[in-house]
């Protein structure tokens, strides 16, 4: 994550995950969730906020969450549904319930069919936000394998590559690789110039946005700095047709297309959407497990040892900062903007929660 949108020093508050999840689980639980579902749902954000993701950990997406199932939009209990399996596939209907409910335990199934025939593949239907999607690819990565998630969120966010209105959603796509010596190989992006929830990071920490990450409400991108605005749309990774936006724009149709269409939601754009895919690919078969770590090993150490350009300290590979955050934060605790610890203490309070926060 760039440094612009980190807490400012003088805002951080540090906290040792085992105090973040804990209240985590608790305030889960007061949504109406079992115990699992509790556990299952804050691992997913508290391993995000380890890795150094914040625009998927707590601070962002949790309040979401909590307002989303006070209102009813979320099922904390729900009955998933197989609607159609097949010795690699299978596609489920989540019954409105919270995507890092559901997802973890998608990709689970994913992974059990590529134990058996050598890729597998689950897609969600009818599940809320995902979470982040390097979190179910991580899952199959530690399962020996190769991971893969998307998913296709409603269509109000993007615009097209020359479009005036948007038609796509931040459309994330993640790929993870197993490891030996290195940091686990983890490509997690959204198809968007920036990810959507990094403009509530920069209202909370104050920071202005970069020429060509938005356009107005006309699709006009904006080509100057300008503090986080209320309303806005989103332009491809690329910003500008002239610095390649056709290939986010193209990969969010792709994206779009595998999650939404082929799971028969239809088109974001028309439908809401919401399409989820998680795919694993067995290593074995194709080549050993311990071959191939050696093999990635050599690959990303060589990325990291090459010789930096002028005015950079190092070369960084897909994955190594997180997995560099997440042995700091271990160590120091996660931090948290001060604001995030009140409103912790605030949901605390309104849920009659107890909670040992700093």
């Amino acid at each position: 994550m760039l440094e612009r949108f980190k807490v400012p020093v003088e805002d951080r508050v540090y906290v040792q995950q085992e105090k973040i999840r804990d209240a985590t689980e608790a305030i889960f639980r007061k949504m109406g969730m079992d115990d699992e579902g509790a556990e299952t749902c804050a691992d997913v954000l508290i391993t995000n906020d380890m890795r150094g993701v914040e625009t998927h950990g707590v601070s962002n997406m949790l309040r979401r969450y909590v307002a989303d199932y006070q209102s009813g939009v979320l099922n904390a209990r729900p009955d998933v549904k197989i609607l159609r399996e097949s010795p690699t596939m299978v596609h489920m209907d989540a019954d409105g319930a919270l995507g890092i409910h559901v997802g973890p335990g998608a990709m689970k199934r994913a992974i059990a069919k590529a134990k058996e025939y050598g890729m597998g593949v689950a897609t969600v239907a009818n599940a809320g936000h995902l979470g982040g999607a390097g979190y179910h690819a991580t899952l199959a990565a530690r399962a020996g394998m190769l991971g893969h998630c998307m998913a296709a969120p409603g269509g109000g966010q993007m615009v097209p590559t020359f479009g005036s209105e948007p038609r796509l959603g931040t459309c994330p796509i993640a790929w993870a690789a197993p490891s030996g010596s290195e940091h686990p190989f983890l490509f997690d992006i959204a198809s968007t110039q920036i990810a959507a929830n990094k403009i509530s990071l920069a209202k909370r920490v104050g920071v202005q946005l970069e020429p060509g990450w938005i356009t107005g409400m006309d699709g006009e991108p904006i080509m100057e700095p300008v503090d986080a605005p209320d309303e806005y749309y989103m332009l491809p990774f690329g910003g500008t047709r002239e610095n390649g936006s056709h290939k986010g724009y193209g990969l969010a149709a792709m994206v779009d297309i595998w999650c939404n269409q082929l799971t028969g939601i239809g088109a974001g754009f028309i439908t809401g959407g919401g399409g989820q895919w998680f795919a694993a690919y067995d290593i074995e078969a194709w080549i050993g497990l311990d071959e191939f770590k050696k093999q990635v090993d050599a690959f990303l150490e060589g990325l990291r040892t090459t010789p930096p350009a002028k005015g950079h300290e190092r070369v960084l590979y897909p994955g190594l900062s997180e997995g560099e955050e997440f042995e700091a934060r271990s160590r120091d605790g996660i931090p948290y903007h001060r604001e995030v610890i009140e409103w912790y203490k605030s949901m605390g309070a309104e849920l009659s929660i107890e909670m040992d926060m700093p």
